[in-house]
């Protein structure tokens, strides 16, 4: 699981699929599917969504910064998407969120 975790957060801004990360860690779909769960308590896709959402959640501090510009550059396909997985996870809209947090500068 080493192995996957490290290709998944070297790639967690690209497209990644089951797949792929399956046969980087040099393992079957079915089996790193069990093994994954097993190790980290959550599926591959709720893994790699929470993992993009921490990026997102950092970067909601920069007013400038658009919620979909930031949506896309965490590796969201879509931004209904970005906002689905966010208030399932974090328990509001990221436009909510980003109310509660301290304006921060934009990072040159």
């Amino acid at each position: 699981m080493v192995k996957a975790r490290e290709f998944i957060a070297r790639n967690r801004t690209e497209k990644l699929s089951l797949s792929v990360v399956a046969r980087a860690a040099g393992a079957s779909v079915f089996h790193f599917c069990k093994v994954f769960r097993k190790a980290t308590g959550l599926t591959f896709t709720d893994y790699v969504a929470r993992l993009r959402l921490e990026d997102a959640r950092s970067r909601l501090a920069n007013p400038k910064l658009r919620v979909s510009e930031i949506a896309y550059d965490a590796g969201f396909q879509s931004l209904t998407q970005f906002n689905r997985v966010f208030k399932r996870v974090i328990g509001e809209s990221p436009t909510k969120y980003r109310t509660h947090l301290p304006v921060r500068p934009a990072v040159a």
